[in-house]
């Protein structure tokens, strides 16, 4: 490819030439009148005519990238039987065109290689010196090439003409040879560098485009140069909307570390998404420098680290949950075997005769709040021991309408409206009744949460969920949303643990039954709140028992 460039600068070149040639030719015809130049004139204006032509054509040639070589060659031989008839047109020994093969030597050089340069220079030294004889001895005078005018210059100066000639060709050949060889080496280098540079650039373009994190790099002072789809897709806006502009604009917490600390900055921030998604990111940021150590900029990595948040807080949950159900457990069948022998005594004290009203009225209230106590230790039993789940393939939208059978009687859903939008085909491997039991307690604090009325939606799909690399496994997803008021950041904290409730009588074992059923199916439950505009929670069953 290196090769044909140069030519084609040479034939375009020796257009240029050809056209300082006439212009020359008609200046030297009108500045020396007295110069004979009318019966050569013609001539050389053909040659410069034909040799037009010659380089038009040879321009065309190469296009067809077939014979590069032998137009390689063609022009040198062209260049040295151009030269020549343009000498014995213009003088012989008294042209000034004698020059021209020394640029013939040249492009001979820089075309072909040192070797072709020589042969040229020889080629070109024979051709002068046979001109300048032949001139000198009459052998010219029929194309008007008269012997008086090389016999007037003398043997001697002719002879040393011939002589300086042939030194400078040899001197020129060698030169330009070696100049050759070294811009051929020089190419080649520059070609393989070229190809490593276009690999390597390849080779980091698709490991930035293709990376699970974030990665940005800024200049000294803070602006984005390097902005990869992951980043994109935090921010919303490609790398044409964010090129140049400060990474404060964008990740004001990162820039702050970024542009204040010295060591490389890292840790974690809190983060709102174009989407108004709010995510937990960790980051780091590197400088690096340029080849001659001053800095030159960052690279910064970021990765949203929420799943992984959640996971540890789950993680954390469900250790803590089962610490305290074992010892809890404990506690409770050492409470209950006592507490029933009190409800016992107290109910077999009521019935004698003997007890006055008022005594018999607080023996009801003490039997009334032994039977609580009762039902709390049993429901915290259910909790701290569930049972192992017996399931079976269960149509959703059926099961739904019967649960809402359950709870028509229920006061609290007289102004709440439940929307079952499940569709019919959906089938749920579950615990009958330990998947009624969960949505019975989600209902009913759904409707809790509207006390003036409203609606609940219950929607179901299926979607594919796992780690990214590894085969995907179809889940069910079952969400179930109201709009009542929503709950706070401190209740969504501690919404799935045991005995914290917001609710004034309520004992805080709903939803963490809710949690150990679910768990116990294979499964995960979530919620995700919008105080003052209601809470979704999301459940996820495996589509098949694992």
């Amino acid at each position: 490819m290196g090769s044909e460039r140069r030519l084609r600068l040479f034939i375009d070149a020796r257009i240029v030439v050809l056209l300082l040639f006439l212009v020359s030719t008609i200046v030297v015809r009108y500045a020396d009148p007295a110069m004979n130049y009318e019966r050569f004139q013609p001539g050389v204006i053909r040659l410069m005519a034909f040799s037009f032509l010659f380089s038009v054509c040879s321009l065309l040639a190469l296009r067809l990238q077939k014979f590069t070589l032998f137009l390689a060659y063609l022009q040198v031989i062209w260049d040295l039987l151009f030269v020549t008839v343009l000498l014995l047109f213009t003088g012989g020994i008294l042209s000034p065109y004698s020059f021209l093969y020394l640029i013939s030597i040249m492009i001979a050089g820089m075309l072909l290689g040192r070797r072709e340069a020589l042969y040229t220079a020889s080629l070109c030294g024979i051709l002068y010196g046979a001109i300048l004889d032949f001139h000198y001895f009459g052998s010219l005078a029929f194309i008007g090439l008269l012997p008086e005018d090389a016999q007037h210059i003398g043997s001697s100066r002719l002879f040393y003409t011939i002589f300086l000639n042939l030194v400078a060709f040899g001197l020129t050949a060698f030169i330009t040879g070696q100049l050759s060889e070294r811009a051929r080496q020089s190419e080649e280098a520059l070609h393989q560098s070229s190809i490593d540079y276009d690999e390597l650039t390849r080779l980091n373009s698709t490991i930035v485009a293709h990376s699970d994190s974030g990665i940005l790099t800024t200049t000294a002072d803070g602006r984005i140069r390097v902005f990869n789809p992951y980043a994109e897709s935090l921010v919303g806006l490609g790398l044409s909307d964010v090129y140049d502009r400060p990474i404060g604009n964008f990740f004001p917490r990162i820039a702050s570390a970024m542009l204040t600390e010295k060591e490389p900055a890292s840790g974690e921030c809190d983060y709102r998404m174009h989407d108004n998604t709010s995510v937990i990111l960790g980051y780091s940021a590197s400088r690096f420098s340029s080849s001659s150590g001053v800095l030159a900029g960052y690279i910064v990595t970021i990765r949203d680290l929420t799943p992984l948040r959640r996971m540890e807080i789950a993680l954390k949950r469900a250790d803590r949950l089962a610490a305290l159900g074992e010892l809890s457990a404990r506690m409770a069948h050492e409470i209950r075997n006592p507490l029933a022998a009190l409800c016992g005594s107290v109910q077999l004290l009521a019935s004698h005769g003997v007890v006055e009203e008022s005594d018999r009225r607080l023996l009801t209230i003490v039997t009334r709040e032994a039977n609580r106590l009762d039902a709390l230790i049993t429901e915290f039993l259910e909790y701290a021991h569930p049972k192992q789940p017996q399931r079976e393939n269960l149509r959703l939208f059926e099961l739904l309408e019967d649960t809402c059978i359950l709870l028509s009687g229920d006061s609290r859903f007289d102004s709440v409206e439940i929307r079952n939008r499940v569709p019919l085909h959906s089938i749920i491997a579950v615990d009958h009744n330990q998947f009624r039991q969960v949505l019975l307690n989600l209902l009913k604090n759904a409707a809790d949460a509207q006390p003036e009325g409203g609606t609940i939606s219950i929607e179901s799909r299926i979607e594919l969920s796992g780690a990214d690399g590894f085969q995907k496994k179809p889940v069910t997803l079952i969400t179930i949303s109201d709009n009542g008021l929503g709950m706070s950041d401190e209740a969504l904290l501690h919404i799935f643990e045991p005995f914290w409730t917001s609710k004034p009588h309520g004992t805080g074992l709903g939803l963490a039954i809710c949690y150990r059923i679910i768990q116990g199916h294979g499964g995960q439950i979530s919620c995700e709140n919008r105080e003052g505009e209601g809470c979704r929670f999301t459940i996820t069953l495996p589509s098949t028992p694992e």
